[in-house]
């Protein structure tokens, strides 16, 4: 009755699932608390009080994933779609 009975290869799919879900929410809140300008961590930058740092919060905002979909239509398969609703002429 050791790990066998817990353990199957059915499972595996669900472990990595969790294990993409998991590390994506440490990505963000890894990212939050290093580069959002309105989270203070130390001691010294909560003193500060509200700042009005616009620029940070535009370059915070403006993260490559944006910048590479800026302009782009929202489909995730184009090609696909043109070949199902743009008739043959």
């Amino acid at each position: 009755m050791g790990s066998s009975r817990w353990i199957r290869p059915e499972i595996y799919p669900l472990f990595a699932a969790t294990g993409v879900a998991v590390g994506i929410c440490i990505a963000q809140l890894v990212r939050n608390i290093t580069g959002n300008p309105e989270v203070r961590v130390t001691k010294e930058n909560r003193a500060a009080g509200i700042l009005e740092n616009f620029d940070e919060g535009r370059k915070y905002r403006e993260n490559p994933v944006r910048k590479f979909v800026r302009g782009r239509a929202p489909e995730i398969m184009p090609s696909i779609n043109d070949f199902f609703s743009k008739p043959d002429l």
